[in-house]
């Protein structure tokens, strides 16, 4: 019997990685991944979470899934929030850190929501996850995003220098694919 599919869409190896070792091999569908160029939304992060696995669901015609990150300082009001993947690309590391350098509140959390639909015309579900930590300058390797400047609450290692498998342990995506998984394995006892 051959399992159901489901699209993910990005077009990150890194982040395909390591949504499917959190997933784990008992997950009960299929994971495929699919790049599409979606909208570069505006707004709150569920409404932005909504259009887009909205506007997946028309390419895809099938259950699909989109995966948002943000990263939110305390000091600035929430922001940059879910524009993280531009403030990184412009500013880099060290520019994000030096946006608070100066601010005593370094408090950040990093918060990760999965829009997840079975066709463009169904429900839309949301899944967030959040780990709460601080900004510190860049430590550990560069190769994944904003990871070198986010330092977990309670850990005195970056995302960036932890191992693989303790990161995927208590990170924010963790903490929304848990509950992504959760919910298809509550449809399977059901």
């Amino acid at each position: 019997m051959s399992l159901k599919k489901l699209t993910f869409v990005t077009g990150n190896n890194r982040k395909l990685e390591e949504v499917k070792a959190i997933l784990g091999p008992k997950f009960p569908l299929d994971l495929i991944a699919r790049k599409i160029d979606l909208p570069e939304l505006q707004g709150e992060i569920e409404e932005i979470c909504t259009k887009k696995v909205q506007e997946a669901a028309k390419l895809v015609k099938g259950p699909v899934f989109v995966e948002d990150t943000c990263l939110c300082f305390n000091a600035l009001k929430g922001l940059p929030g879910p524009y993280i993947k531009w403030f990184l690309e412009k500013l880099g590391p060290e520019g994000l850190y030096k946006m608070v350098e100066n601010y005593e509140d370094k408090s950040a959390q990093a918060v990760c929501t999965i829009s997840y639909t079975e066709n463009d015309n169904e429900r839309v579900y949301l899944f967030q996850g959040i780990t709460q930590g601080e900004i510190v300058f860049p430590r550990g390797p560069r190769d994944f995003g904003w990871d070198p400047i986010f330092l977990p609450t309670g850990l005195e290692q970056t995302y960036a220098e932890l191992p693989k498998e303790r990161k995927n342990e208590i990170s924010h995506r963790f903490r929304a694919m848990d509950k992504f998984r959760r919910h298809f394995l509550d449809e399977i006892k059901h």
